[in-house]
């Protein structure tokens, strides 16, 4: 990546578009505020403003970092999560081959930001995408984009975008479907061979390998995922076998899974890949380790697995203040559905914190998100009053990025020292 460019992240003016920041900062750069070390809970931040851990944050990144090390795997984890560059950067920085993204706009922020390996897990047929992509490669020696293809179709699309040769070819991957309830990719063998071909015979492609997304194996089990990975690493050998890795300069064949649920099954197969004619680049694409979270990814992580292998730590908090206490049982606080995530459960009451002093929420369950307020049921006895911050974890990562524009990153004493700006 650019360091520069994002160094240049911490000279953008704070001002009313960024949620939850001190009023009395308006003006000051980012990096600027970051230098004062304010309190999260004494330095006029407001509610509702959510928080990263940065001591959570190094941890999940030097995680994963060491156990794609130990598996053997290129790692170029799912940026659509967080599109926040400055985390782009520290994945590189613990040994990511490249990012991952999903749609055209993500790789223009990427590229903004200087990022030269990039996996697109999409077919790719918008003209105008693909002409800016070719247009990049042309101006950039080093950089690298590796696309999807699950279509003939969508393989004449992006031949008749990008024209004849006489530039560089456009990477494409050949997507096996995960089953025939999944979302996209070819959905047999002879599906995949013909889309393989198609590529192989375009002059502005190069077939670059295969991949797919094992999270959508209907009805997963270690053993459906498992059997869906060999029938990726046989895909694999059979278009090796019949000489369809051939483009010009091709010096590795890309086999490709691995969301955040599965990949250590993921590892377990990509472990016993039969030998290929070039080396194989088994490329991993976890995305929501990074910050984890409290709820669906806590439930699903592979550490729960092998716990022998680490654990990942959440690193979400959302603060939020209690505005109404219309009745025993029940309050309110002032965060909801433009906050937190909620398509894969309820945000988490953990803390509560009056004044200086800070306790467990027992007895305080969210129940309901509205548009700006959460709905808490709270247990006979509970200690609540109008006034107190509520710390909640949340679930989904995806959904929650996407909320903030720039996120304070805490140590443990409440002290913020720096800030993550989000591209969405």
């Amino acid at each position: 990546m650019s360091a520069d460019a994002v160094n240049r992240l911490a000279g953008e003016r704070i001002d009313h578009r960024f949620k939850g920041l001190p009023t009395d900062a308006d003006g000051l750069t980012v990096g600027e505020l970051a230098a004062q070390r304010r309190s999260l809970f004494t330095g006029g931040f407001t509610t509702p403003v959510l928080t990263l851990s940065a001591e959570r944050l190094r941890h999940n990144l030097r995680l994963m970092e060491t156990y794609t090390e130990r598996h053997g795997l290129a790692f170029a984890p799912h940026g659509k999560t967080t599109m926040a560059p400055r985390l782009f950067q520290d994945q590189l920085d613990h040994g990511a081959w490249g990012i991952t993204l999903a749609v055209p706009h993500q790789v223009r922020v990427a590229r903004a930001f200087g990022v030269r390996r990039i996996f697109l897990a999409n077919e790719l047929v918008d003209p105008a995408a693909l002409r800016w992509i070719a247009s990049e490669l042309n101006a950039d020696p080093a950089f690298r984009i590796i696309c999807y293809a699950d279509s003939v179709r969508g393989v004449e699309l992006m031949g008749a975008a990008l024209g004849e040769a006489g530039r560089r070819p456009v990477d494409v991957v050949v997507e096996l479907a995960a089953g025939d309830g999944a979302r996209t990719g070819a959905r047999t063998e002879a599906d995949c061979v013909a889309v393989a071909e198609a590529v192989a015979a375009a002059p502005s492609l190069r077939l670059a390998g295969v991949a797919g997304y094992e999270g959508e194996v209907p009805d997963a089990t270690p053993e459906r995922v498992r059997a869906w990975l060999v029938r990726l690493v046989e895909l694999a050998a059979k278009l090796d076998g019949a000489g369809l890795f051939n483009g010009t300069g091709l010096e590795e064949i890309v086999v490709s899974a691995g969301g955040s649920a599965w990949f250590d099954t993921v590892a377990e197969v990509f472990a016993d890949l039969p030998p290929l004619s070039l080396p194989a680049l088994k490329l991993l694409r976890s995305g929501a380790y990074v910050s984890h979270d409290d709820g669906h990814y806590r439930s699903v992580t592979p550490f729960t697995r092998i716990p022998e292998e680490g654990a990942l730590e959440p690193a979400f908090r959302l603060w939020a203040q209690v505005v109404s206490r219309p009745a025993a049982g029940q309050a309110f606080v002032n965060a909801g559905k433009r906050d937190a995530a909620y398509d894969l459960g309820m945000p988490e009451a953990q803390v509560v914190r009056r004044g200086e002093g800070e306790r467990p929420a027992d007895g305080i369950t969210v129940t309901k998100l509205s548009d700006q307020h959460a709905w808490l049921e709270t247990a006979p006895g509970a200690d609540l009053e109008v006034g107190d911050w509520v710390g909640m974890g949340l679930s989904h990562p995806c959904t929650v990025f996407d909320k903030w524009q720039l996120i304070p990153l805490v140590e443990p004493d409440g002290t913020v020292v720096d800030y993550i700006r989000t591209f969405f």
